[in-house]
């Protein structure tokens, strides 16, 4: 069926794909063979062909099965960007289990959910990290808790007395080159990752399939605690071989990858995409504008997937007129609107289209995506290769004409199973339209004349601060925790670099007021969850708006914070 974007389709693809009917883990097989020698990963001047990294993930893959880790059964992943987490990644596909990643900002509070939600026995992730992971284990019931416990050192991917091939910045040094001293897991094991590796075992025979889940990563929403949304080998390797075709990728392609590979889009759209192709990954383990500028112009980068404010701060820089930008043929990204000066200057000055694109977790990021030549700016794009989206009335789950604004809802390869555990959510999540099963996104939007989506508002409560989604919800159930907050009510406050930021409405218990100031408030958020969720500004109040029903009026806080 022709749709109104079909005639500003890329002439050279397909509206919709055949499949593989592959595993994730074949992609880094298959390119391991074809390109052995070729670089795989830089990371601080070290160089990983792809036989090396297939080599030390079929090392890993065999010490996990050692270990008692079956099919099926899901692993921790707990990581900043590293050669280790890519490697790490694909071990786990090849044990015929599943990835479980988790935000490397989450705190032990956090934590817990992400052990006991999935029946983790086994995590993987860095000594910096290994210590919250830990405290988290140590604070449930034996029969809850993890039973082996790997831990890297970033050191062990390069050598930190050799010259970097690039800058370093002060702030990374001592959290780089820093060797963590391995915690105590009271009831388990803790493995070092040169000690794990370092083996000879016998690998299990591969016998997952297309449609036995692959990855299992988690989602907020509307209630506490995230959702984790089953992703089969199939859906991702949907997005990740759509990814690399939409994008004109080669085997030549040189992608930086700064976008967290924990996040669904760093994982689909760069890293699978990626080794599907047989490119070359440029690794940052964070974002730092002058590192990325140095590696774009010394690597001869040709792909870059980001968030706007990143594109914003390398523009920004002192030094910005001693980066070569030249190279790149690709620039694009989401998670926030790239303001419209900004991508006018890409344009004007480097000869660059910013393709902004669109997508949940539950989609395997992209579900919709600007051609890369014919993007619209501030806008989300077509439906993605494979994908039926349309705008609906919420309530009468109508279509509507173009235009008009409404709930989108997307039916793919790249949708989502369902949440684990979680049948009532599952079915919420799920209409039937046309005949086919289509996912409720939550988000509203129009469709223009052309077939173009735009974002204009949203029916799920959510703070969008840099690119990352803050559930009040998650933020709220975490500050009840506090003994002197009796109520707590998270909206959005503007913020002129992030977009939005996090704000709390505080009522604090009637012993703690005048002893408990805001600054205590934030502090005690920070040591308590990820850094993006803390609330930057917290305002006390004598009581919260409430319904007849005693629900809080969130909804009138909120709007009493928007400018007039």
């Amino acid at each position: 069926m022709d749709r109104p974007h079909h005639k500003f389709w890329p002439k050279r693809l397909p509206h919709a794909l055949t499949i593989p009917a592959t595993t994730l883990w074949d992609n880094l097989a298959i390119s391991a063979r074809r390109y052995p020698a070729k670089p795989a990963i830089v990371f601080f001047g070290r160089i990983f062909p792809y036989a090396e990294v297939q080599r030390q993930a079929e090392r890993l893959a065999a010490r996990l099965h050692a270990l008692g880790v079956k099919k099926g059964d899901r692993v921790l992943l707990d990581m900043q960007n590293c050669p280790q987490l890519l490697i790490a990644h694909f071990a786990i596909l090849r044990a015929n289990a599943v990835v479980v990643p988790v935000n490397p900002m989450n705190r032990a509070e956090e934590l817990k959910h992400y052990i006991v939600d999935p029946d983790a026995k086994v995590a993987i992730t860095t000594g910096d990290l290994a210590p919250e992971i830990a405290k988290a284990n140590a604070q449930l019931p034996r029969e809850q808790q993890l039973a082996h416990l790997v831990v890297t050192q970033f050191t062990d991917a390069f050598d930190p007395q050799a010259p970097h091939a690039g800058p370093m910045p002060g702030a990374w040094k001592d959290w780089l080159l820093t060797r963590h001293p391995l915690p105590e897991l009271p009831h388990g094991d803790v493995l070092a990752w040169t000690d794990a590796l370092a083996n000879e075992l016998p690998l299990p025979p591969l016998t997952v399939g297309p449609e036995d889940l692959a990855i299992l990563p988690y989602t907020s929403g509307t209630t506490g605690h995230p959702k984790g949304c089953m992703h089969p080998h199939r859906s991702i390797l949907h997005n990740a071989l759509a990814s690399s075709l939409w994008g004109n990728a080669s085997p030549e392609a040189v992608t930086l990858l700064v976008v967290p590979m924990f996040h669904i889009t760093g994982m689909v759209s760069l890293m699978h995409s990626n080794i599907y192709t047989g490119a070359t990954l440029v690794m940052m383990p964070r974002w730092d504008r002058d590192v990325a500028g140095w590696l774009i112009s010394n690597w001869k980068v040709t792909t870059w997937t980001n968030i706007p404010t990143m594109v914003i701060d390398l523009l920004g820089s002192p030094n910005f007129a001693q980066y070569d930008l030249s190279s790149l043929a690709y620039i694009g990204g989401g998670g926030a609107a790239m303001p419209q000066a900004v991508a006018q200057r890409l344009l004007e000055q480097f000869g660059l289209r910013y393709a902004e694109g669109y997508g949940l977790t539950e989609t395997a990021a992209p579900s919709h995506s600007n051609p890369p030549d014919a993007p619209k700016q501030q806008c989300l794009g077509v439906p993605f290769v494979s994908c039926d989206a349309r705008v609906v009335d919420p309530e009468t789950l109508q279509e509507l004409p173009a235009g008009e604004q409404g709930e989108i809802i997307v039916h793919g390869p790249m949708v989502f199973n369902g949440y684990w555990k979680r049948p009532e959510a599952t079915e919420a999540a799920f209409i039937t339209f046309a005949g086919k099963r289509f996912f409720r996104t939550g988000d509203l939007g129009r469709m223009d004349q052309d077939g173009y989506f735009f974002l204009t508002d949203r029916l799920k409560r959510m703070i969008n601060a840099s690119g990352f989604k803050v559930w009040p919800a998650e933020v709220e159930a975490l500050m009840f925790r506090h003994p002197a907050i009796q109520e707590a009510c998270v909206i959005s406050a503007r913020d002129p670099y992030r977009g939005e930021t996090v704000k709390a409405v505080v009522v604090l218990r009637a012993a703690f007021k005048g002893q408990v100031g805001e600054q205590e408030i934030v502090d005690w958020c920070r040591e308590n969850m990820a850094v993006y969720k803390v609330p930057r500004i917290v305002q006390f109040a004598d009581a919260l708006p409430k319904s007849g029903s005693g629900k809080v009026m969130w909804r009138t806080l909120q709007e009493a914070e928007a400018p007039a």
